[in-house]
């Protein structure tokens, strides 16, 4: 039902046809990459986290994770990623197919890290376990609403 509610959001930006649905899960990075035939770097991976006042969503490049150092200094707060039933909760959208798109509210503030910004294209999720739309960092950015970039992670 997730990537209902993904396809219904990207109509509005005309990109609903563009995204992809697979026969084999692309839940995980390595499997999003097989699924796609890119490196697993170009996988947007999004990772959902508690703030004192807010969740907030981070886009990252698949071959990065949080760097809690970059993530205190920027948030002010120690990172605490959110329970699979409370991303489900707060976004929609399960485990495996969470992405920044479709979301139930527009306080869930998004940021994409500045490892996407090595890709001319990156493949986010689309709600589901076996979906993703190709996207250039930047319309991503549009897409996505995200409220800033963020240097907070670092390669794994």
């Amino acid at each position: 039902m997730s990537i209902e509610a993904v396809r219904h959001y990207l109509e509005k930006f005309n990109l609903a046809s563009q995204i992809r649905e697979f026969s084999q899960s692309s839940a995980t990075v390595k499997e999003a990459a097989a699924a796609l035939r890119t490196e697993p770097a170009r996988i947007a991976k999004t990772l959902a986290f508690k703030l004192p006042d807010k969740i907030v969503l981070i886009v990252c490049a698949g071959d990065t994770k949080i760097d809690n150092h970059k993530y205190k200094a920027y948030f002010q707060t120690k990172a605490k990623m959110l329970s699979a039933a409370e991303v489900e909760k707060y976004t929609g959208h399960k485990i495996g197919g969470v992405c920044p798109f479709g979301l139930p509210s527009d306080e869930i503030a998004v940021y994409l890290d500045e490892s996407l910004l090595r890709f001319a294209t990156v493949f986010p999720a689309c709600g589901s376990s076996n979906s993703a739309i190709e996207l250039t960092p930047q319309l991503l950015f549009e897409v996505s609403n995200a409220w800033d970039w963020v240097d907070v992670c670092s390669k794994i």
